[in-house]
């Protein structure tokens, strides 16, 4: 979630409170397209412009503000009425918009920042971190529900950025293309630059997408500053694909939904994805995780500074560390939640293969290093 944590085609009916507005939502974990059909009070959402793309949610209180929160757009897009709860609180509303990927999404903020588009963004993650804080565009803000939520994923000392979710980058492979194509599911990354992996994997771009970049700090953490442009360059030479986005790799290259891929970039909480929104009922899941090689991305809120709600904007980012909030994102996004006391879906449980030990590369590595990488990144596989 991104995220986070980060979603497969999802068909979501909400039903709202209030004036009971209901949407329906074709959501999904990258940065490719989605819209939702509304009645009632939530609007259009898409991945147009942060100012063309907002979703509405209001609810039974007795205050006429609203709140804007800006937000990548799987996040935006699979929302639906999860705020109508804080609505009722607090009588605050809660406007989304839908500002692009991880990456998109901090440009847009960093770029507006004299005049900020929103009071609350959410969906800036590890990888772009240091570029917000850098840019001096959140506010310190420290919830009393931080308690709650491991030491490990609090990166900003200053708690300008607060953890709501996060999930694992891994390889997932089709079980059913790889025994019929006779391959054996791979177990680690060396093996993906071999001949029996040939023209069998899609990964995304690092350039344009947030799971590509991940699997790009996955492979430097992997195979260090010396060794992994040796490793590009070998899955250059063994028929890599590189999409655009998860959407692209995941829904036309990736053989689950008519690729020729049966190995794809995405996320460790993708099977149980597949399992609860199969159209038939599953038992076991149709793909599996490749729990060698995979990143763990965090995504953060933050209140923008020169906002003129900042006590308001606190207050949401106490819902969503809520137990109330926390507890619908296992389902909703496919991220895990940041509050260690909410317990999760056991279907989420029972198909997600957690990863031992994700790689991690500190916040200010990458800001020092994430242009260089990707323009050698660029450099390899354009050859």
């Amino acid at each position: 979630m991104k995220t986070i944590l980060l979603i497969l085609v999802i068909i979501l009916v909400s039903c709202g409170s209030g004036d009971e507005a209901t949407s329906t939502t074709i959501a999904d974990q990258g940065t490719g397209q989605a819209t939702t059909e509304t009645e009632g009070s939530v609007t259009t959402v898409g991945s147009a412009s942060p100012t063309a793309a907002t979703s509405t949610t209001t609810g039974g209180g007795e205050s006429d503000l609203t709140l804007t929160l800006i937000a990548h757009d799987s996040f935006a897009d699979a929302a639906g009425e999860v705020f109508a709860p804080f609505t009722e609180e607090t009588g605050i509303s809660v406007e989304i918009l839908a500002g692009g990927d991880a990456g998109s999404l901090t440009n847009q903020l960093v770029l507006t920042a004299d005049n900020p588009i929103a009071d609350v963004m959410f969906g800036i993650d590890d990888t772009f971190l240091t570029r917000a804080l850098d840019e001096e565009i959140l506010l310190p803000y420290e919830s009393p529900l931080l308690s709650d939520v491991p030491d490990e994923l609090e990166l900003d000392e200053e708690r300008r950025a607060t953890p709501i979710d996060y999930g694992d980058v891994c390889f997932n492979y089709d079980i059913a293309a790889l025994e019929e194509a006779g391959v054996e599911p791979p177990t680690d990354l060396e093996q993906l630059t071999q001949e029996p992996y040939q023209d069998l994997v899609v990964v995304e771009s690092a350039a344009t997408s947030s799971p590509g970049l991940a699997f790009l700090l996955a492979t430097i953490a992997e195979f260090g500053e010396d060794g992994w442009q040796e490793y590009w360059q070998g899955l250059v030479d063994n028929g890599v694909e590189v999409a655009a986005d998860w959407d692209a790799a995941y829904y036309s290259s990736f053989t689950r939904y008519g690729g020729e891929r049966p190995i794809v970039m995405s996320y460790a909480s993708s099977p149980p994805a597949e399992v609860i929104f199969a159209e038939e009922p599953l038992e076991t899941a149709p793909t599996a995780v490749v729990t060698n090689g995979c990143y763990r991305q965090i995504e953060f809120a933050g209140i923008l500074a020169g906002t003129d709600h900042e006590a308001e904007a606190g207050k949401l980012i106490d819902f969503m560390l809520s137990p109330g909030f926390q507890k619908e994102i296992p389902l909703t996004w496919f991220v895990f939640p940041a509050n260690e006391t909410v317990e999760l879906p056991q279907e989420f449980v029972e198909f997600t293969d957690v990863p031992d030990s994700p790689a991690r590369i500190p916040i200010e590595e990458i800001a020092a290093n994430r242009e260089l990488w990707i323009r050698e990144w660029n450099a390899i596989v354009d050859g």
